[in-house]
């Protein structure tokens, strides 16, 4: 399928993404959102020779006119706009279901109009809250323990609606932590990092115990491309996952220990979520990837946060490190 349209392409994995698909060949059009600045995010970042092969339309993915006019005439999408942060979320959760749900509402309509062949909607790790057993397969019961993990529930569960009333060729792809050159501020590691770099010697987090299983990001984006090459992945919900996990707490110890060793952690009770929608553990099982695709992941968690280090290195003036973003 040569010609796809990435949603989101303008964000972090959506970037790496757009890159990946245009090195192997893809005709991509990358629907970025719309601001009066011009700005296409990310993609602003990529070789004018790359972007010359990448067509951008600019526009809004609550917006049903829009999105269908910039799905016609494509083969796959790739589906990954949304809004992700989880603090925000507590503050503004009626856009969250605008931009999550009805925004992948209109995707799916669209698809089912124009006889889409393909639709890849991107899940989250999110979505089973905390693991009530480990490792946390597809079969795992959702937990709605934030505005942003409820929105992402009802896309996917919407998302299997129009699978299995309309047979539209969707797969759910579920990434567990992804991290990476590129990614915002909000998240644990470029909060970590970018905090560090300036040399200051407090580090501000929230809760130190919680466990992750993060993803560098071009594992991921193999991932997507990996289930999206594979038709025995249509109807399927497919974790992305290294089957490792590490605490927020051993992370920050281990990026101190690069990068700023007089360093100390501060407890800041604003990081910290609400104690039931906090998520203590996610470790995700990676068997149904693995067993329907050619995917593993490539990356160790000591290589991924390498790179990452040098990425924010060389981009610190792009990020406010002297507030807590959400």
């Amino acid at each position: 399928m040569k010609n796809v349209l990435v949603t989101g392409a303008d964000g972090f994995i959506g970037s790496h993404l757009v890159e990946e698909l245009v090195r192997r060949g893809q005709k991509v059009r990358a629907f970025v959102y719309y601001n009066s600045f011009n700005t296409w995010g990310w993609l602003d970042t990529l070789p004018r020779e790359m972007m010359k092969e990448i067509e951008v339309i600019a526009g809004d993915i609550r917006d049903p006119n829009g999105v269908r006019a910039a799905m016609k005439g494509i083969d796959m999408v790739y589906h990954l706009a949304a809004l992700i942060a989880i603090p925000f979320s507590y503050h503004s959760p009626d856009t969250y279901v605008d931009t999550n749900i009805k925004g992948t509402l209109n995707v799916l309509q669209a698809a089912r109009e124009l006889e889409t062949q393909r639709v890849l909607i991107t899940s989250t790790s999110e979505v089973y809250g905390t693991a009530q057993y480990v490792p946390i397969d597809e079969n795992h019961p959702f937990q709605g323990q934030s505005p942003y993990s409820a929105t992402k529930i009802g896309a996917d569960r919407l998302a299997e609606s129009f699978y299995r009333s309309f047979n539209l060729p969707i797969s759910i792809v579920r990434p567990f932590n992804t991290y990476g050159p590129r990614q915002s501020a909000r998240a644990v590691i470029p909060t970590i990092i970018t905090q560090l770099l300036t040399g200051k010697h407090e580090l501000h987090l929230g809760s130190l115990s919680p466990t992750r299983d993060f993803n560098y990001v071009k594992d991921t984006v193999a991932g997507f491309l990996a289930i999206a090459k594979e038709d025995k992945t249509i109807g399927e919900e497919i974790n992305i996952a290294t089957q490792l996990e590490i605490s927020i707490g051993e992370l920050a110890e281990e990026l101190i220990r690069q990068i700023n060793p007089r360093a100390r952690i501060i407890c800041d009770e604003e990081r910290l979520r609400p104690e039931k929608s906090e998520v203590n553990r996610l470790l995700g099982s990676n068997e149904k990837i693995i067993n329907l695709t050619s995917w593993k992941p490539t990356y160790s968690l000591a290589e991924g946060l390498k790179e990452t280090i040098v990425f924010f290195r060389e981009n610190l003036g792009k990020y406010k490190t002297d507030i807590y973003n959400i």
